[in-house]
């Protein structure tokens, strides 16, 4: 809830709120399954709204895209409300667009496969150091020979040539092994299965069009990517995830402290992003997490437990909520003492304890304060939602995606000259060469043969020439000397 120019977000004796100046410092929201990680997110995302600060968020499960219509009342908001004492609570809906990789429900987004990059597509491919290496110089080859890498045809195409090609190549790129190329190909074979082929083409998605404001009320876009289907292919999912990170981070500039973030974006079920990332990849989202809120983002991971992301990410997450964790194992335990050592002390309860106890719709809530310090832990119910709670039907969906201003813009692919069709004219063009080099050589191996033939044609008629003149020489000379003795 958008309140006195701070986003509202739940209440103990006191509104916990985070300051708008301050929301680019990021965020986490954590708790486990059921303990309303969904309700505070919603919350959140609908003030930024109303704030006038667009948002990005994943819906997994489908009850997020309510916020394109208003709520309706019930006895269990109400009654929150009344422990809450809010009086002005209202109803509303908020802008709202749709997204979808797979392109059904909402929006296609789409890149190229140079713009995702070798770094981020051997991750998605989950390719080996010595593969990654191999897919590296493809990218490097394709740069140096203006072949442009769009879709997967593209690629597939060039690792080919290059396998078939790769004498020519080792000297100045580095060793290309027939053995890599191939494991490249059938991972982009299964990623084509799965259809990780849709993410990749033109036109790819301009990331300013996620920084987009009503223009009845000046409110945020709420961009929601569907994810209903891309969660069940989590390294897509996750790769997704991390492209975008990337391509904000390199895309907009550097604008300092601003008394309001620029876009907000919430990573949920964030363990993925970084399940089984190598050490390298992590040293770079860390680097990306740290310096990213100096371009105006904000940034909220939502997950299950905090030990779900890496320490020193956790450690530039400033806006804090924690709902019930549960304790079943030491390991369990461990995290909940960590958990609990990491807010400021509240001496009217202990924090460890009250993680374990709190009720669904309560967390435990610390956010900055206006000198950027984190403010003593507090024990508060989350508010509910203005907007709709769970899932809409396809009939408003669709109704929302053809009433946007985006209808159109990347609805229907773009198929242009590329690497494929550029490698397919190269190979054609050497496969002429070589053949006309082949009938060259031929055509002269039986010009010589003519030649060769045609000389011992000469000798054999100089050489009869030469005996039968030789011949009459002798019959003339024998009947010259027979006339002399008569």
């Amino acid at each position: 809830m958008y309140y006195n120019n701070k986003i509202f977000v739940g209440s103990s004796d006191k509104e916990l709120s985070i300051l708008l100046n301050m929301a680019n410092r990021h965020g986490l929201i954590t708790g486990a399954s059921g303990t309303g990680k969904t309700i505070t997110l919603k919350v959140m995302a609908e003030s930024f709204s109303e704030a006038g600060v667009p948002v990005f968020l994943a819906d997994v499960k489908g009850d997020l895209a309510g916020m394109c219509t208003p709520g309706i009342s019930n006895d269990n908001i109400t009654e929150r409300l009344n422990k809450l004492n809010i009086k002005d609570f209202t109803f509303k809906s908020f802008p709202t667009r749709f997204w979808d990789i797979f392109g059904v429900n909402g929006h296609p987004i789409r890149t190229t496969v140079k713009d995702i990059g070798p770094t981020i597509l051997a991750r998605m491919l989950g390719l080996t150091e010595a593969q990654e290496g191999v897919l590296s110089i493809a990218f490097k080859i394709a740069d140096d020979e203006a072949l442009e890498l769009i879709d997967l045809n593209d690629l597939r195409l060039l690792l080919q040539y290059i396998g078939d090609k790769r004498s020519d190549y080792t000297l100045k790129y580095g060793n290309v092994s027939l053995q890599s190329v191939g494991a490249i190909q059938r991972n982009l074979l299964k990623l084509e299965e799965q259809d990780g082929k849709l993410l990749f083409g033109e036109p790819s998605l301009d990331i300013k069009d996620f920084i987009k404001f009503s223009t009845e009320n000046g409110h945020g876009y709420i961009n929601i990517l569907d994810a209903r289907e891309l969660f069940h292919k989590p390294t897509l999912y996750a790769t997704f995830l991390l492209w975008l990170l990337t391509k904000l981070f390199e895309t907009l500039p550097e604008v300092g402290d601003l008394a309001k973030p620029k876009i907000v974006f919430f990573f949920d079920e964030a363990h993925l992003l970084f399940e089984d990332m190598p050490d390298y990849l992590i040293k770079q989202v860390i680097q990306i997490v740290k310096l990213i809120r100096s371009k105006g983002i904000g940034l909220y991971f939502i997950s299950q437990s905090p030990k779900d992301i890496p320490d020193d990410v956790l450690a530039q997450l400033s806006n804090r909520v924690t709902h019930a964790l549960r304790a079943y194992t030491p390991a369990e335990q461990k995290v909940i003492k960590a958990a609990a050592t990491s807010f400021r002390t509240n001496p009217n309860f202990d924090t460890e304890e009250a993680i374990t106890s709190l009720g669904t719709g309560e967390a435990l809530i610390s956010f900055l304060n206006e000198n950027g310090e984190p403010n003593i832990v507090e024990k508060a119910t989350i508010l509910p939602p203005q907007s709709q709670m769970g899932t809409i039907d396809d009939t408003l969906r669709q109704e929302v995606i053809s009433q946007s201003s985006l209808k159109g813009k990347y609805d229907i692919r773009i198929e242009r000259e590329s690497a494929f069709e550029k490698l397919n004219v190269k190979i054609a063009n050497e496969a002429k060469a070589i053949e006309e080099e082949k009938k060259a050589k031929e055509l002269a191996k039986q010009s010589k043969q003519t030649k060769k033939k045609k000389t011992m044609a000469d000798k054999a008629v100089e050489k009869t020439a030469n005996s039968a003149f030789n011949t009459l020489g002798r019959k003339i000379g024998n009947s010259i000397f027979k006339g002399l003795f008569k």
